[in-house]
């Protein structure tokens, strides 16, 4: 996909962070944008913000978490424009206590999965037969992030991992199928975000919003010092410059991580290769 002009994008977490920044540089680029966000007031914010500088934009309160919105998404998107050349399931929870496996609580399993794969999973099923259908060229961006290539038994990182598995699979099908549609995924590291403060959407279904200060000790610091890194991360707007490019140039790998970080990454895999146990070590930081 050379250019983005006259393109139409749809970014799910698209009313702040990495997900704003997505629906911004498609904007610049010329796309029309369908903004997707749980929260409708942050949402009509960026909605105003974009139109305000002359791109074509739609908004749509969606929880990824339910089927019919994610339908409805993308009844609405194909229904205004006629078309989505663009998929960007982003949208994502960072949840759980600091836990050891055997005491975090399933509930915090059943919505961080269900936000963070199963949403993902939601927008292929609702998008990708409307785009083979279209015959028009596409491409699918899932954001995972590189606690994705790491190892931690937490719902965040697992959940991670599933993306990015389901992400090579679907990339290989759509080659196998010879589609005019291809795909990413989304790696990064810390980035300037707010999804430490995730809990202020979780549904009562999966129990109340947990609050930080009642975690084990050991938890509150690690939260602590993952709030440092992510305000000293990267800018979303830097992540959604390389995912741009990568919709451009076919890249299916999008990796922003801080050096130590990828050495963390090259680690792993060279253990895996070479058959060695894993290291025990603590959170990145």
């Amino acid at each position: 996909m050379q250019s983005l002009e006259g393109k139409v994008a749809v970014v799910t977490g698209a009313a702040s962070g990495i997900g704003l920044a997505l629906a911004t540089r498609f904007a610049e680029e010329g796309a029309a944008v369908v903004l997707a966000d749980i929260e409708a007031e942050p949402l009509a914010i960026a909605e105003a913000g974009l139109r305000q500088r002359g791109a074509r934009t739609l908004a749509v309160r969606t929880d990824v978490l339910s089927d019919a919105d994610v339908e409805a998404l993308a009844e609405a998107a194909f229904r205004t424009f006629g078309a989505v050349h663009i998929l960007c399931n982003n949208a994502g929870v960072a949840g759980g206590a600091g836990l050891p496996i055997w005491e975090t609580p399933e509930s915090d399993f059943a919505w961080v999965f269900g936000v963070n794969f199963s949403g993902v999973l939601r927008g292929i099923r609702a998008f990708v037969p409307r785009m083979i259908a279209s015959g028009e060229e596409g491409h699918i961006v899932n954001t995972a992030s590189a606690a994705g290539l790491l190892t931690g038994a937490d719902p965040y990182s697992i959940s991670k991992h599933a993306v990015v598995c389901l992400t090579e699979g679907l990339y290989k099908q759509f080659k196998l199928m010879n589609l005019r549609l291809s795909a990413s995924v989304l790696c990064p590291g810390w980035v300037n975000t707010n999804i430490l403060d995730a809990e202020r959407n979780r549904p009562a279904e999966y129990g109340p919003p947990r609050d930080s200060s009642q975690l084990p000790p050991q938890a509150q610091q690690g939260r602590a010092v993952a709030k440092t890194l992510l305000q000293q991360g990267f800018s979303p707007a830097e992540i959604a410059a390389q995912v741009v490019e990568a919709i451009k140039t076919d890249t299916f790998y999008i990796f922003p991580m801080q050096e130590y970080i990828w050495q963390a990454v090259e680690q792993r895999f060279r253990g895996v290769i070479e058959r060695t146990n894993p290291v025990a070590t603590g959170p990145l930081r």
